[in-house]
């Protein structure tokens, strides 16, 4: 019965997330007749990668009740590492596991911290975030390096074929398949929902909370890194303020997605649907001129709709409930 109830709720969510997907869509086409053609919807889905792979890890984060607002530091971060290396005239093969190492070890570092010492994981990665993005500029200051090999920058901004996916998106589809199955269809993941459930009932019904914790901060420490490569080849520049201001996007990409924030709930589906809408409603208003400050009031109004409308839904629910039982309690009292 629980089961059912779950499957509802989360059928609602994203059934509601593809009616304002197609609402996006018609919306965009209204906006710019250039919104559907090949050419754009090529743009619009090399624009939301980055976003898209430390969203993925993210969602898992959250579903455990933690939560990491380093992960565009580490971007940048890892950006700002991969131009030093280069320039320093290591092979790119080299340069970018080394970077893939250095993500590894800033999850690693975030999910010791806050597993070993006990601490919010909000606390820690909004210290780390500050961290990470001074160790961005330490590398590089305010310079720039550019110089990138032609075949890896090629991969940045190439397409399949003759087809309109960028090659980079490649990434997305592998890795949102991997983390559906590893969410929605393993022991770790029924654990991660268990963990943010309850966290005490799930140590004592044999999950290693701890190591369970270290695992989810290394993934996300390791594609944030894979979403500092992508960037910096997409843009061919290396530089200490890449990635500034992601982590809004991908939190509310994920909370949008019907992911709650509490933990415990949601699907990588709602997710993947959000991050559509998030890209198309960011490209549709872009094609319109519409200027930056306008698409982050836009992202934080997504944020502040996903944690406000299950809420209030919620409390609605609660409220019917109470006023049933108050009528069955004083039809029972009635003579």
């Amino acid at each position: 019965m629980l089961q059912t109830q779950k499957l509802q709720r989360t059928f609602g969510w994203e059934g509601m997330l593809c009616v304002v997907l197609v609402l996006s869509l018609s919306l965009g086409r209204l906006l710019s007749p250039e919104f559907l053609g090949a050419a754009n919807v090529s743009n619009l889905l090399a624009d939301f990668t980055e976003i898209a792979l430390m969203a993925l890890p993210m969602t898992l984060i959250i579903v455990a009740a933690e939560i990491d607002l380093s992960v565009a530091s580490v971007m940048g971060m890892s950006s700002s590492l991969m131009g030093v290396l280069w320039h320093m005239g290591l092979p790119m093969p080299l340069v970018i596991t080394l970077v893939l190492l250095g993500g590894i070890a800033a999850g690693l570092f975030n999910g010791l911290v806050i597993v070993r010492l006990g601490l919010p994981s909000l606390a820690i990665t909004i210290g780390t975030m500050a961290m990470f993005r001074g160790f961005s500029y330490l590398l590089l200051g305010d310079q720039a390096i550019a110089d990138f090999p032609a075949n890896y920058t090629a991969f940045g901004i190439g397409s399949i074929g003759d087809t309109f996916l960028p090659q980079p998106f490649v990434l997305v589809i592998i890795a949102a398949i991997l983390f559906t199955v590893l969410l929605q269809s393993t022991a770790f993941g029924r654990s991660l929902y268990a963990i943010g459930s309850n966290q005490t009932a799930a140590h004592f019904s044999g999950i290693d909370v701890a190591k369970t914790k270290i695992k989810l901060f290394v993934m996300s420490g390791l594609m944030s890194a894979i979403a500092g490569v992508v960037y910096t080849l997409r843009f061919s520049s290396a530089r200490g303020d890449n990635g500034e201001g992601f982590e809004l996007s991908v939190v509310a990409a994920v909370l949008f997605g019907g992911v709650s924030i509490f933990g415990g709930k949601g699907s990588l589906i709602g997710v993947l649907l959000s991050l559509v809408i998030i890209g198309v409603l960011k490209n549709a208003l872009t094609l319109y001129d519409v200027s930056s400050e306008v698409l982050t009031i836009v992202t934080g109004l997504l944020l502040l709709s996903s944690v406000l409308v299950p809420n209030l839904v919620q409390r609605a629910k609660e409220m019917r409930q109470k006023r049933a039982i108050a009528a069955r309690a004083a039809a029972v009292i009635t003579p």
